[in-house]
């Protein structure tokens, strides 16, 4: 998993509250067990018309946000089903980071185990994220992990919580598989220990 330490990058502005994970990669994208490849139908249905055109009024068509990272969304981003496509599109398309409100737990969770952070602020706060996000590509946004700080384009700062343990995995890169790695001198000892103690196992 990528490390995440400090972004600065376009934040797309996605005021919709209740973003659900089949608004995010509707079903019949989940038929695979890739992670790569979902960014292309990444909020498919309001992206594009059912021919397959692009719908220019939506925000990740328009120009400015076409290689986005962050996302400034309303309230209860990630609700409906637990899909884990759902964070493996958003990383697919580029997106590392989402700032709302409030997020649906099953969501929030897989974020952190797909190398995203979800960003929870008061709602004035990620209104004025959101007013920033307007202004376009010349309006970066800046994640600081490690200070657990967001800095607008102006200059505004606001701090943010997150869980020590989901911090350091995603300062460190470390997903499920990377902290058993971590262990593998241990593992690799108690399989040694075992083998001569029960070797008929």
């Amino acid at each position: 998993m990528t490390p995440f330490t400090t972004l600065t990058g376009i934040a797309a502005p996605m005021p919709l509250v209740n973003i659900d994970t089949d608004m995010i990669i509707p079903k019949q994208f989940l038929k695979t067990i890739k992670r790569s490849g979902l960014g292309r139908n990444l909020f498919d249905e309001m992206r594009y018309t059912p021919d397959g055109a692009e719908i220019p009024e939506f925000v990740l068509n328009q120009p400015a946000y076409r290689t986005a990272e962050i996302l400034v969304a309303g309230d209860n981003f990630g609700c409906g089903s637990s899909r884990e496509h759902a964070p493996w599109a958003l990383l697919d398309f580029g997106i590392r980071c989402v700032i709302s409100t409030s997020f649906a737990d099953i969501f929030y969770n897989n974020c952190f185990k797909n190398g995203i952070l979800p960003i929870v602020l008061p709602a004035g706060q990620v209104e004025a994220l959101m007013e920033d996000a307007r202004k376009g590509a010349n309006a970066r946004i800046t994640v600081d992990l490690a200070t657990q700080t967001v800095t607008a384009s102006d200059g505004r700062s606001f701090s943010f919580e997150v869980d020590p343990f989901r911090k350091h995995c995603l300062l460190n890169g470390l997903d499920d598989i990377g902290l058993s790695l971590e262990k593998a001198a241990s593992i690799d000892a108690y399989e040694k220990r075992a083998a001569v103690q029960r070797p008929w196992v």
